[in-house]
């Protein structure tokens, strides 16, 4: 399933709140685990990095679930 994020007034937002807010994850605690397992990949690579900094136009894989920022 495909979904698009819309950043309001800023440039990027952090991976970890990017899988809260979004409610692929229900906490911020459980977004960084799932992130520190290497089960988020971003742009179609794994990343271990929990407050990656997501921009326009990047996209986010968890789950079988696809945000792209937009």
């Amino acid at each position: 399933m495909m979904e698009e994020f819309e950043l309001r007034d800023t440039e990027f937002i952090e991976l970890n709140d990017l899988l809260k807010v979004t409610g692929l994850c229900p906490s911020g605690g459980v977004a960084k685990a799932v992130i520190a397992e290497g089960l988020v990949k971003v742009d179609g690579e794994v990343e271990l990095r929990k407050r990656c900094k997501i921009r326009q136009g990047q996209h986010v894989e968890f789950e079988g679930q696809e945000i792209t920022v937009v």
